[in-house]
């Protein structure tokens, strides 16, 4: 396919707005669905592109359709039955998830796409709002290679490392390694952040001279300065996380992998939105240590 392909995008949220909007500026031609209608015509107004009333009037007649959706449970409702995307794509098209869910959807999807004709990869993004907007993202992905190989350029439209790990399911499993890496990092770094100004440090100054080490991380370079200034209104919400860490300690009883900080952590989590902090950022971990 060239890289003038047809895209159909399901689901404009934080992510999936400004990851359309790269595939608009690479001039490919665009339909675009989102539930809430509005967000679809001012991304069309935004954009070089038409608004869809349907994910299946999106997708027709498009050679790659991407849906970055909210859950397993959001992504079967535009995905499957007379409305969804399956109804309206062409043999030979291409669906490309984006959303974090389980692997058991990705491989019952990735089955129901091939007695389609259809070809499906699994392919949820590392980067937060931030990386949707710079197309800096990472995308992980699962399916078989020759898919990949023939949607990786599109996916390059927002994706700065785009790699395929495996069959079905193996981006979604991927990204789970991914949440649960990153549940343990804030935990550590908000653990550290309040330790330094308990102690009367300077917090900022500390975390800037330690981003030379090895306590170095990406976490630590984007969030310790607005933990330290109590700001949580940073990109991926606690209530996501708390979606995802679910996923992962889902799968976990699964294939019997023991997640002992990624279940205290999802805890805290919880914790915090018992304070009303459902919308904070995933750093907002630090005001359980400041209220005990």
């Amino acid at each position: 396919m060239s890289d003038k392909a047809a895209v159909a995008f399901v689901g404009l949220g934080v992510m999936g707005y400004p990851m359309a909007g790269h595939l608009a500026s690479k001039r490919h031609p665009m339909r675009v669905y989102n539930r809430t209608g509005a967000k679809s015509a001012q991304w069309a107004q935004e954009f070089s592109g038409t608004a869809r009333p349907t994910p299946a009037e999106a997708a027709h007649g498009a050679d790659y359709v991407m849906t970055c959706v909210g859950n397993d449970d959001d992504l079967r409702s535009v995905v499957l039955g007379e409305t969804g995307v399956f109804a309206g794509m062409k043999e030979g098209a291409m669906l490309i998830d984006h959303t974090t869910t389980s692997a058991m959807i990705a491989r019952e999807l990735a089955e129901e796409a091939a007695k389609r004709g259809l070809g499906f990869l699994d392919a949820p993004v590392s980067g937060g709002q931030a990386g949707a907007e710079n197309g800096s993202l990472t995308v992980m992905v699962g399916g078989d290679e020759a898919t990949f190989t023939a949607a990786e350029p599109v996916m390059q439209c927002y994706g700065k490392t785009v790699m395929r790990m495996g069959e079905a399911g193996a981006g979604q499993l991927t990204k789970m390694v991914n949440q649960i890496c990153i549940a343990g990092l804030v935990q550590g770094l908000s653990e550290g952040m309040n330790f330094a100004m308990a102690a009367g440090l300077d917090a900022k100054r500390a975390a800037e001279v330690m981003s030379g080490g090895a306590a170095q991380s990406w976490q630590m370079d984007n969030r310790a300065g607005t933990m330290v200034d109590g700001e949580f209104e940073f990109g991926f919400a606690v209530d996501w996380m708390r979606k995802d860490l679910g996923i992962c300690i889902d799968e976990s009883a699964r294939n019997g992998a023991k997640l002992p900080v990624a279940e205290m952590v999802d805890g805290f989590y919880s914790e915090i939105q018992g304070m009303g902090g459902n919308r904070y950022d995933t750093s907002s971990l630090i005001l359980n240590l400041k209220n005990k």
